[in-house]
Order: structure tokens, then C-alpha cells, then sequence
């Protein structure tokens, strides 16, 4: 069993910053890529960034120069610094990882956090 408990979520104001953690933990051999997604109302689930094992990283285009998303593979956990808030970046953000969590299968599940709402007033 995965569990990912994402934190950092609240209110703020247009042009502050927050910073979202994940903390992944339970059976796990190793992760591979792990990503945030994120989720207006009445919108699709949208992916905002992602890092792959090796560091390399990939942004949405709304968000690119404003969110950096990192990784501590010794801890498990996924950050997300988001600076120059929006009230367009209101959503409920979920944290997201692709898990080996057996040595000799090579077979990837992805684990879904619970959600944290970040919520940008004008």
C-alpha cells in the first residue's frame, strides 16, 4: 500500500506564494515520475508540473517562470513553490506518483494525494 499526503494549501493573496509538499510512503521500491495536477471546478484535472527520476522537469504553459517544481528522492517527497499567484491558479491541487513497489516487477502504478486547495484572491 502507497499512500501520498499532500500540505502547504491555503489562502493567499494575487502575487503571493505558497509552497506544496507530497510525502509518498509505504511499499515502494522506487519512484519514477512525480507530478502535480490540478482542478478548478466545472474544468478537466490538468497536469501544472512533473520531474522525472532524473531531475528533468516540465511545466504547464500558464505556469512556467512562476512554479518550480522539485524532488528529495531520499525522503520521497515532491515540492511545489508557487510564487506570482493568480486568481486564475485557484484549484484543488493533487499530488501524483508513478511507483515500482516490488524490486524484480517491473510494473508502474500511479498514486493519487487526497487534494489540497490553494484558493487566490483578486
Amino acid at each position: 500500500q502507497v499512500q501520498l499526503v499532500e500540505s502547504g494549501g491555503g489562502l493567499v493573496q494575487a502575487g503571493g506564494s505558497l509552497r506544496l509538499s507530497c510525502a509518498a510512503s509505504g511499499s515502494i521500491f522506487s519512484i519514477n515520475a512525480m507530478g502535480w495536477y490540478r482542478q478548478a471546478p466545472g474544468k478537466q484535472r490538468e497536469l501544472v508540473a512533473v520531474v522525472s527520476s532524473g531531475g528533468s522537469t516540465n511545466y504547464a504553459d500558464s505556469v512556467k517562470g512562476r512554479f518550480t517544481i522539485s524532488r528529495d528522492n531520499a525522503k520521497n517527497t515532491v515540492y511545489l513553490q508557487m510564487n506570482s499567484l493568480k486568481p486564475e491558479d485557484t484549484a484543488v491541487y493533487y499530488c501524483n506518483a508513478g511507483v515500482q513497489r516490488w524490486r524484480n516487477l517491473n510494473v508502474q502504478h500511479e498514486y493519487w494525494g487526497q487534494g489540497t486547495q490553494v484558493t487566490v484572491s483578486s
